[in-house]
């Protein structure tokens, strides 16, 4: 059994030098850009939904936490990229699963992604310690992003390497689902209560989902490397209910905060992403494309945004 900690200099050793445009589209392929968009997109459905509820706009000090919380983002990034080296050599990828693909494709050593986790983790620390310092952010805004960075790299990394042990979907679903949005409603009030989280509950059980849709995919080579992943632990006829009862419970904690916590505009929003939902519940688990699970958390995160935006603020 392998484990995301083993490196192989053999390959490396193996491996002759690359031009530096290769390791620099490496690197910048590995951060995954389109991820960091979306995250971009689930920060500012927290800062909207803030702002409906009264805060101000600051776009200075918005833009310095997001900033903050980029390296971080690119940390999380470079440590799955690290540790699913031997999985993403052996996976068929899709648009959306596989990884990024580019150490498998351009032959680069699994090096390159180590050396990035650690420059990243390094700017990490010193971007938010010296934001701190400087006065740019909070100690509440700096101890999230805190837990965002070590729930981040504990889902690739020992010693949890949380993914390898069935319980990453659910960490990676509060990482994007919940504390990112969270992250952005305390940058722009400066302040948390339970009220200001329940509203993304919802969107992180979407969030779940996707998860267990992107995963799917690579369930043969993630056991064949011996990363025990939910969807390589459970059957297929219990990863369906699972799917199943995902969306109902997304959708059902929708309604049900409707009216309270959850605008009645905000609902009729996200359910423009019910159609994705059923038609992923629907080809789970017979079709390798996690596409329709993945169109409905993006289609929820757009909705969720443009009603907080523009029908609630």
């Amino acid at each position: 059994m392998t484990h995301p900690n083993d490196d192989h200099s053999s390959f490396d050793a193996s491996t002759e030098e690359r031009p530096r445009w290769v390791r620099l589209r490496a690197l910048f392929e590995m951060a995954r850009p389109e991820q960091v968009l979306l995250m971009a997109l689930v920060y500012a459905l927290g800062v909207a939904a803030a702002v409906a509820w009264g805060a101000s706009l600051d776009f200075g000090h918005l833009g310095v936490a997001f900033a903050a919380f980029t390296p971080v983002a690119l940390t999380i990034h470079y440590a799955n990229e690290y540790a699913d080296y031997e999985t993403d050599l052996l996976a068929d990828r899709t648009p959306f699963s596989g990884g990024s693909g580019s150490l498998a494709r351009t032959g680069l050593p699994r090096s390159l992604a180590r050396r990035a986790t650690l420059a990243s983790g390094v700017l990490s620390v010193v971007v938010v310690a010296g934001g701190v310092t400087a006065g740019l952010l909070s100690i509440a805004e700096a101890t999230l992003l805190a837990g965002i960075f070590i729930l981040g790299v504990e889902y690739s990394l020992p010693p949890l390497a949380l993914a390898w042990r069935g319980v990453g979907a659910v960490d990676n679903a509060i990482l994007g689902g919940l504390l990112l949005p969270v992250y952005g409603v305390l940058a722009a009030s400066g302040s948390l209560t339970v009220v200001d989280v329940v509203p993304f509950v919802p969107f992180t059980l979407l969030v779940f989902v996707n998860l267990l849709a992107t995963t799917w995919p690579d369930r043969d080579p993630d056991a064949a490397v011996g990363k025990r992943t939910l969807v390589t632990r459970l059957s297929t006829r219990t990863l369906r209910g699972l799917h199943v009862g995902g969306v109902v419970a997304a959708y059902g904690s929708l309604l049900v905060a409707t009216g309270t916590v959850i605008p009645v505009p905000v609902t009729f929003a996200t359910l423009l992403a019910l159609p994705f939902s059923v038609w992923g519940a629907v080809r789970y688990t017979r079709s390798r494309s996690p596409f329709p699970a993945v169109a409905a958390m993006v289609v929820a995160a757009a909705a969720h945004f443009c009603a907080w935006a523009v029908f609630v603020a």
